[in-house]
């Protein structure tokens, strides 16, 4: 009689987010720059060079004036860590949030609205991240491609995935679909 026995065969072991951050504590990355916990796995960042720091921090600076100009309390927060899962501690360039005040890092129930800006790590950002920003029930996503001059508009998210996208050129107004009132004008120099 023939009989099927299961082989022994090596599987990936996911880091906890409380597990990563004790290697962190303990110095485990510090020759690494920065890093990030996504489904588990501890990914290196790349460096970040002028283009994506210019984007980043003009974003940034747009959208803390519109959110003030249509009297929204919450606080725009440049590469915090979100804690979306148990395995998902994902460091995105800026993070609308109501709670920026307190320790440990952001509670993904209280992000309205994240982006990144891309470089050269668009396809992970619109693949990989956005699958796990949306199964962490983050509102509203955006991923400014520099390369292709676009922001990439995700809201909606349903099982892991956003139901809605749009593709805005930049130079145009971007509006939030999930943020009542808040638009920002996205020209880069």
């Amino acid at each position: 009689m023939n009989e099927v026995v299961a082989l022994n065969v090596p599987k990936r072991m996911r880091l906890r987010v409380a597990d990563f951050a004790l290697l962190d504590e303990a110095g485990a990355f510090a020759g690494y720059r920065k890093t990030e916990l996504i489904d588990g796995e501890v990914l290196t960042m790349n460096a970040q060079h002028r283009p994506h720091m210019y984007a980043k921090g003009e974003f940034a600076f747009r959208l803390r004036l519109a959110l003030q100009a249509i009297g929204s309390s919450l606080y725009v927060g440049m590469e915090g860590s979100v804690s979306l899962s148990d395995h998902d501690l994902p460091e995105p360039d800026i993070i609308l949030t109501s709670e920026p005040i307190g320790d440990g890092p952001v509670p993904g129930a209280s992000v309205a609205l994240l982006v990144e800006i891309a470089d050269t790590t668009v396809a992970f950002d619109l693949g990989r991240k956005a699958t796990i920003y949306a199964a962490g029930g983050v509102p509203e996503f955006w991923v400014v491609d520099l390369p292709a001059r676009t922001i990439h508009q995700h809201w909606a998210p349903v099982d892991g995935a956003y139901l809605k996208t749009c593709i805005v050129p930049l130079g145009e107004t971007i509006a939030a679909a999930t943020i009542p009132g808040l638009s920002i004008e996205t020209g880069l120099n």
